[in-house]
């Protein structure tokens, strides 16, 4: 179960910076947007800080995107990688 759960903080981290670097913004700028120190910003995307919901809702409303868009995304990747490694047993 360990694993499940750091699989998810990993597919949110990669997820969080693939949006962040598709908007142009910089660790920096995203965590002027979300009131956050950019420190906060980079242990999510590698995987070593894991968001709460609420902080979710903030970030996705610092990339201007619905907190579900941001889920899904995290959803299709975590599913992804599940039927990837079934696959491999």
């Amino acid at each position: 179960m360990k694993n499940h759960y750091l699989t998810i903080k990993q597919i949110i981290g990669k997820t969080l910076k693939a949006l962040r670097i598709k908007q142009g913004l910089s660790q920096e700028d995203l965590a002027g947007l979300c009131e956050v120190d950019r420190s906060y910003i980079s242990m999510i995307e590698v995987g070593r800080n894991e968001p709460s919901v609420s902080k979710i809702f903030e970030i996705c409303d610092g990339l201007k995107i619905k907190p579900s868009f941001f889920l899904q995304l995290v959803e299709s990747e975590y599913e992804d990688l599940k039927d990837s490694n079934h696959g491999n047993k």
